[in-house]
């Protein structure tokens, strides 16, 4: 999410000072925008929407868990596993995009200074703000590290890592994303300092502190295994396009392939095996049924296969998709924080149509403000024209912001 997509004729020469192992734009050729990554971005982006309008309206989203096949449906699964793209699309992107800037900034200090600060503002902004917009919360009862804050921790370690191959890096996010899972394997459980300090760098959990609780939803280095492949990833979009195109496809391929022969042994790459069910279709469900936190290694064969495939495809798109999602795609964190004030606003207005009042909502247990032990929300249908609601009140703002973001070279807009 952070740096500017480019592209541009390149010279083949290895670089004295950092980002070794690849080749390197010539500074003087002109450089243009690519417009795949803004296109896939605002693709995943709408999309993401989807699932905060689920979490916060749905009916049952605070008592049935979408991806449990004894009481899910074919129509709320795929609701929710359509959006499992987003978080990995975000976070390999942005190492993507991290390594296009450092090509075009040609300063890596400069570049290590960018990240790190940006990275400390992002967790900043993630468990201040944005925790914030979720709950509604001014007492921070729930403190909630979300992808926001593990893409900051991310930026924080790849600036640090700068001087590093990017060959290298790359090799280290395959191995972190194919083992992570064997960090459950670790002894920390007797040791209480391990058990809320290094098990929480590899998998979800909850420290509390009375009366507040510290939640790991999104572990750091199981998604900086993600974000090192796609810095990793960076010199496929300084390629010409058509070659970009047919590498993309194969990745893509070979990762879905790979996805489906591990997935069908069913021994190794997600903690929760696939079982047969009640008929072939809950059947596939439970095939597809992969673990998102921390994201699995089958979880990442299969979206980020899918991601290859739309960023190999989406120029290719209609004219008027391409003009629509691009706007979403520049102006990914301001979108982000923007969407999230309007769907809480439109979810606490939904509670006054719906006969509660104020000192109904609770704010304070990491419900959102919803009412407990009385039935509200919105069923499926109308959960899907809320958010496509969603999508079209955003579309103007980040319109507007994509614009003075453009035509204004403030410094501070390089962390918005």
């Amino acid at each position: 999410m952070a740096g500017e997509m480019w592209v541009g004729t390149y010279e083949t020469k290895t670089l004295n000072t950092g980002l070794r192992g690849f080749s390197r734009n010539a500074l003087n050729l002109k450089m243009k925008r690519i417009n795949s990554i803004d296109i896939v971005r605002g693709i995943v982006m709408i999309i993401m929407a989807l699932d905060h309008v689920r979490d916060l309206m749905h009916i049952n989203a605070g008592t049935q868990s979408p991806t449990d096949l004894a009481t899910t449906t074919p129509a709320l699964f795929f609701t929710r596993w359509i959006t499992y793209l987003c978080a990995p699309a975000f976070v390999f992107l942005a190492g993507t995009s991290a390594y296009l800037s450092a090509q075009k900034n040609n300063d890596i200090a400069a570049t290590r200074r960018f990240l790190v600060s940006r990275g400390i503002y992002l967790v900043l902004l993630d468990l201040i703000v944005v925790g914030f917009l979720l709950f509604f919360d001014p007492g921070y009862h729930t403190i909630l590290f979300e992808v926001i804050a593990a893409i900051g921790v991310g930026f924080i370690l790849l600036g640090v890592c700068l001087r590093v191959k990017s060959r290298t890096l790359g090799i280290v996010g395959l191995i972190i994303i194919c083992l992570h899972q064997l960090s459950s394997f670790l002894p920390v459980t007797g040791n209480p300092l391990l058990k809320n300090t290094v098990a929480l760098l590899f998998a979800p959990g909850a420290l509390p502190f009375p009366p507040r609780v510290f939640v790991m939803a999104y572990p750091p280095i199981p998604w900086f295994g993600i974000m090192l492949v796609g810095f990793a990833s960076g010199p496929l979009f300084l390629m010409e396009a058509a070659k970009r195109k047919k590498l993309l496809l194969k990745t893509g391929a070979a990762a879905l392939l790979l996805f489906v022969a591990i997935r069908m042994i069913n021994w190794y790459g997600d903690p929760v095996a696939w079982t047969a069910q009640k008929n072939s279709l809950m059947t596939f469900l439970s095939f597809m049924n992969v673990t998102k936190y921390p994201p699995s290694f089958l979880f990442c064969l299969v979206t980020i296969g899918i991601l290859f495939f739309m960023l190999a495809l989406a120029e290719r798109l209609p004219a008027i998709v391409i003009k629509i999602t691009s706007v979403y795609g520049k102006v990914p964190l301001f979108y982000f924080l923007a969407h999230f004030l309007l769907i809480h606003l439109l979810m606490v207005g939904l509670m006054f149509l719906q006969g509660f009042h104020w000192a109904d909502m609770d704010f304070a247990s990491g419900n959102f403000g919803r009412p407990k032990n009385s039935p509200s929300g919105l069923s499926l249908g109308p959960v899907y024209l809320v958010w496509l609601g969603v999508v079209v009140l955003m579309y103007k703002p980040c319109q507007g912001y994509g614009r003075y973001k453009a035509n204004h070279a403030h410094s501070w807009l390089k962390y918005l």
